[in-house]
């Protein structure tokens, strides 16, 4: 594909664009290219902004030009930039000759050859998991998980609400709030487990903890580990004032130090994500060996919808979950059968995620001043990509959420060592 006469950076993404976009755009260099009535306006307002783009074509250099401020969504609000997404996504595009874009680049600045330094809040890896096959280390997972999670406690109290609840909610009908799908999550993971009033349970990842209390509520012993630091703070504040420090504890430690055991559940929500698939023999027989006979595990996290390797994205890898590593419910299934555990039951939430996903993006547009004031304006930018596109994921199956139970059997029989219960409490006619 020839590019000569192509002057402008908007002839330029005429020659990467196929057809008419779905959005507008203008170009610092008074060029532009799209309709002039569309929605959404795709505004590049620096040379530096033009270099990042260019410097690292596809998600990566998007995001590094929106976060620090160089690329503007006009018509859009930064808390929930979904139309955009969705747009971006709807558009067609080829591709070009590197070299051919090199000379027209020069022509039109030679400064846009040389990248600018990437924005402070991206976390550039230091070495790559999927090269050398590492192990976590509890070091490395603390300090991974502490750039997510402990960005502000205030931060997360706007976006999520007060159950500080950070993951899959369960809709049972998409007009109730918030609030009381994210409780009705805590009631179907407890019902799974079939936990009783006296039993104790072992809440792996517990965040801020709102599956800790939600069981000591009912009776129950429970314990949550956490290694950000943040989060346990708050959550032990929480239990103290809801008065169940008789029944509850958050430690901030790794979930492999826990040393107590016999446990009659235990709940891993949203921990998996961050284990990384070669370490799943390990993590579930950890978590098999804490459990009495007769226990259950409930393994709830985020999935593909295939089980073939697949490195996550730029962006997700380096902005939001770094070390973070997917794959399909069947290899859960089977690394945790592998481990002598006997699963019972998988199902998948998927479209409750969407939902829950749209739910964080009003609470983010809602308490935008907030939360500006509370962890910058990129911070936020950077949150509101993340949730609209993890929103645009699991509506398109991108992505999915998988809650799979399992039970450690006793040694001579199966459904005896279970509590008298019914065999699924949480199914309803």
């Amino acid at each position: 594909m020839s590019l000569s006469g192509s002057g402008t950076l908007a002839a330029l993404a005429e020659q990467i664009i196929i057809g008419e976009p779905p959005f507008r755009f203008e170009a610092y260099d008074g060029s532009a290219m799209g309709p002039a009535d569309a929605p959404l306006t795709v505004r590049l307002t620096t040379e530096r902004g033009a270099a990042y783009l260019l410097g690292a074509p596809g998600d990566l250099g998007m995001v590094r030009a929106y976060v620090m401020g160089d690329l503007q969504l006009i018509g859009i609000h930064p808390g929930d930039p979904y139309d955009a997404l969705l747009a971006f996504a709807r558009t067609q595009t080829r591709g070009i000759n590197p070299t051919l874009v090199r000379q027209v680049l020069a022509t039109i600045s030679p400064r846009l050859l040389t990248p600018p330094p990437i924005p402070q809040h991206e976390s550039a890896p230091r070495w790559r998991r999927f090269v050398d096959g590492m192990v976590h280390s509890k070091s490395r997972d603390a300090a991974v998980i502490s750039h997510h999670y402990d960005v502000s406690n205030a931060f997360y109290e706007n976006v999520l609400g007060p159950s500080m609840a950070y993951t899959c909610a369960v809709w049972p009908t998409p007009d109730v709030s918030l609030e009381e799908a994210q409780e009705n999550k805590f009631r179907l993971v407890f019902d799974k487990l079939r936990l009783q009033e006296g039993q104790r349970l072992l809440d792996v990842g517990c965040g801020w903890g709102g599956m800790v209390r939600y069981a000591a509520e009912r009776g129950v012993h429970a314990l949550g580990v956490t290694l950000s630091r943040e989060q346990a703070e708050w959550g032990q504040r929480a239990i103290a004032e809801a008065g169940l420090g008789d029944l509850a504890e958050i430690r901030h430690c790794d979930y492999r130090d826990v040393p107590e055991g016999g446990f009659d559940g235990v709940s891993s929500i949203g921990l998996t994500e961050h284990i990384g698939v070669k370490n799943y023999p390990a993590y579930f027989s950890f978590l098999r060996d804490k459990l009495r006979p007769g226990g259950l595990l409930l393994n709830h996290c985020i999935t593909r919808p295939h089980n073939h390797p697949q490195q996550t994205g730029a962006f997700i890898d380096r902005y939001i979950f770094p070390d973070g590593e997917l794959t399909g419910s069947g290899t859960i299934i089977a690394a945790a059968q592998d481990t002598g555990l006997e699963v019972l039951h998988e199902e998948n939430l998927r479209e409750h995620y969407a939902l829950t996903l749209a739910k964080w993006c009003d609470n983010l547009v809602a308490h935008w001043d907030e939360c500006v004031a509370e962890a910058g304006e990129a911070t936020s930018r950077i949150w509101g990509l993340y949730l609209a596109g993890s929103q645009l994921g699991f509506e398109t199956n991108v992505v999915q959420l998988h809650q799979v139970l399992a039970t450690r059997l006793a040694a001579d029989t199966g459904l005896d060592a279970l509590p008298n219960q019914p065999l699924r409490p949480w199914w309803h006619p």
